[in-house]
């Protein structure tokens, strides 16, 4: 039983950090495309040109950008 307890929070951060890098795997053509120069500025400048060409973005992107509420 105390193994079982213990693999809960291990598939919870597993989970979690998969859906992490699908959501940068969908924005990552979209990044390289629009927002290359600023690569280097940090994550929320990034997000913040991503939204400047959300009209551009592919539909994976934007469904990303919408579902965080973004």
């Amino acid at each position: 039983m105390i193994r079982f307890a213990l693999m809960i929070p291990i598939l919870l951060f597993a989970s979690a950090a998969s859906a992490q890098q699908n959501n940068q795997s969908a924005c990552a053509r979209d990044v390289s495309r629009f927002c290359r120069a600023k690569m280097n500025d940090g994550d929320m400048v990034v997000l913040g040109c991503l939204k400047e060409h959300r009209a551009k973005l592919g539909k994976a992107c934007a469904k990303v950008l919408a579902d965080n509420g973004q």
